[in-house]
């Protein structure tokens, strides 16, 4: 969506940024590794809601009551999917992303919001359709094994972001992260604040993010 698109009302304050240059083949995988730093959705890092990216997997948060710190927008009274994209139930503060072709979003129907208190947040491989948001955390199982996100077909463009229930206001912290594109890698490290990427790295140049 363009920037100062709304959603529910609300405006973000700073919109996510495509992740430019990354070669995106349908049945390739990207990989997320070297995955370091901390986001808050609302006081600040460093303080007791301030969260790695697999987010508030501890409880600290329990918008959805027994559910450890998972959130989605529809908790919130929110629309579950707006301008095309879909809701995610996922640990609160957790990094995220969504794959979309060359059309603006709403001018499609979104597709289904993934659960991932039922997906588990422990898989090998993932399948995320277009515009459907899906977790990433840290992009490593509980043994450390790299887990595989695979490029959906008519994917051009990536967006990572931190999750939120809504609002996107006082958002705050960082994480950087190195994406890969198997089989043809290209390699970035993406500064997240907020819901918004600012600033990549490729092996080959640097690149300045509005």
């Amino acid at each position: 969506m363009p920037s100062g698109s709304t959603a529910s009302g609300d405006i973000d304050p700073q919109p996510p940024v495509e992740v430019t240059g990354l070669n995106l083949v349908a049945g390739g995988y990207l990989t997320f590794t070297g995955v370091t730093g901390a986001t808050s959705y609302a006081a600040g890092c460093p303080d007791s809601e301030c969260f790695s990216a697999d987010g508030d997997v501890t409880g600290v948060t329990d918008y959805l009551g027994g559910s450890l710190g998972f959130i989605n927008r529809a908790w919130a009274g929110y629309p579950g999917g707006e301008n095309g994209i879909s809701d995610v139930t996922v640990p609160l503060s957790s990094l995220v992303g969504v794959f979309l072709d060359g059309s603006q979003p709403d001018l499609s129907l979104a597709p289904g919001a993934p659960d991932f208190r039922l997906i588990g947040l422990d898989f090998d491989a993932l399948s995320p359709e277009l515009k459907q948001v899906f977790f990433i955390g840290d992009g490593l199982t509980s043994t450390n094994a790299v887990q595989q996100f695979f490029i959906p077909v008519g994917a051009t463009r990536l967006y990572l972001g931190t999750m939120d229930g809504y609002g996107w206001t006082g958002n705050n912290g960082s994480i950087v992260v190195t994406v890969d594109a198997v089989p043809e890698p290209e390699t970035y490290a993406l500064l997240l604040v907020g819901l918004g990427l600012v600033g990549a790295v490729t092996r080959r140049r640097k690149q300045a993010l509005a």
